[in-house]
């Protein structure tokens, strides 16, 4: 029997951009939790003793600014040799042999697969072949997988390899292959990166996305880790367990305020599901993102009123304790209670509002001009991003919050009750 840690994407100091828009953001946290996360696997594995490491792909985000994202990583190697540990990677999109300019030698228990062709290694001491190849650069079309070796009999056959299978959403296709294309290869445990939401694909045999180690923004909800795999004497899988790496669990917490009408009701909801999302991520910071949903009459000044609104949640993330919970974004996405059609009917000038209000429901609304001509002195990637958000989130919270405010000062008179 011996046993494995099947880890990915650990994008090591990836860069985390805006941070500095958010008062009170927890930067150095943030900042630091890829490296801690790492951390985090060399120690269990140490602890658990395993018998070697891979790692499929993206172990750095692109070209190191300096030496230090290099020699953190030596460091945890020295680490791992120390005990014996031998550990099996490979380069991914994001530290392809093109894209890492600057080198440090490595320890002798790193093996670094070719980027060139598919390379075979014998795992001292254990019946273990590893199959694996890196991506020689950052963008790899071609099925890299129909290269790889047949299993050596015998052995355990372990294929370590980036790739986004037929395609996932959210990330490019690299290296594409099908589940058939790596049965056909007769292997125990395909050891998969590149896709950075832990799954399991299959069981006969052992297909599986470790996931990365650390998520990095609120798109990458949930636990993050890596995969303990335990092989038996008839050179089967007897578990892949999951282990939890992350030392910041993002979360978008969806809060229904359905027949909400009061605000003390309306923070108790907030407070209780920010103490359920605290309690799962047992110690770890919480990085949410606070959506309100449902059908409430608080829909008006919660747009209104959306100063006040943000200081009460921010407050009560305060209450779940200190470096508990950082709140990431608020947004408002409720309805409003009263009728617009029968609104519409009170009289003429509610109606010509009402139905102004539906007509721009489509419309696309630009940028100010002022602000254009301030864009067009910006680089263009940084202009593209800056447009992107505003004609899809931006625009639209924007236009709802125009929308809300305008319906419910008409049905309020002085803050009553039409």
């Amino acid at each position: 029997m011996f046993r494995f840690i099947h880890a990915a994407d650990p994008h090591l100091d990836s860069p985390l951009q805006g941070l500095e828009l958010h008062e009170g953001a927890p930067v150095e946290a943030l900042r630091g939790a890829t490296r801690r996360a790492f951390e985090n696997l060399v120690n269990l594995a140490i602890e658990e003793k395993v018998d070697f490491i891979v790692i499929a792909g993206d172990l750095y985000d692109g070209d190191w600014k300096d030496y230090s994202t290099g020699l953190f990583f030596r460091g945890q190697m020295v680490r791992l040799q120390a005990k014996g540990i031998p550990v099996y990677l490979i380069a991914g999109n994001h530290d392809a042999a093109s894209v890492i300019s600057k080198r440090l030698s490595l320890p002798e228990n790193v093996h670094v697969f070719s980027t060139r062709s598919a390379e075979t290694k014998q795992v001292a001491g254990h019946p273990v072949v590893i199959h694996g190849r890196g991506f020689p650069n950052r963008a790899v079309p071609e099925n890299l997988a129909i290269d790889y070796p047949s299993a050596v009999p015998g052995k355990f056959n372990l294929g370590l390899l980036h790739t986004s299978l037929t395609g996932k959403p959210g990330h490019d296709t690299y290296a594409p292959c099908s589940e058939e294309d790596l049965r056909l290869k007769g292997y125990g445990y395909w050891a998969l990166g590149h896709v950075h939401r832990p799954e399991v694909i299959s069981e006969d045999p052992w297909i599986v996305f470790a996931g990365n180690c650390q998520g990095r923004h609120v798109k990458e909800t949930g636990p993050r880790g890596c995969r303990l795999v335990t092989v038996n004497e008839a050179l089967q899988v007897a578990s892949a367990e999951w282990h939890s790496l992350d030392v910041v669990r993002w979360q978008e917490l969806t809060i229904d305020f359905s027949g909400v009408e009061s605000e003390a009701e309306a923070l108790r909801r907030i407070g209780d599901a920010m103490g359920i999302a605290v309690t799962a991520a047992e110690g770890r910071l919480v990085a949410a993102r606070i959506v309100i949903t449902g059908t409430t009459p608080l829909h008006g000044s919660l747009h209104r009123n959306d100063q006040h609104w943000q200081a009460q949640f921010l407050a009560r993330a305060q209450d779940q304790g200190a470096e508990s919970l950082w709140v990431e974004r608020i947004k408002i996405a409720t309805s409003p209670v009263y009728d617009i059609a029968q609104l519409a009917e009170r009289d003429a000038l509610t109606k010509i509002v009402v139905e102004n209000l539906a007509e721009t429901g489509d419309q696309q609304i630009g940028l100010p001009a002022d602000i254009e001509e301030m864009l067009s002195v910006l680089p263009s990637e940084v202009r593209i991003t800056i447009e992107g958000e505003w004609n899809g989130d931006q625009r639209t919270a924007v236009l709802n919050d125009v929308r809300a405010i305008i319906l419910d000062a008409l049905t309020t008179k002085g803050g009553q009750d039409a």
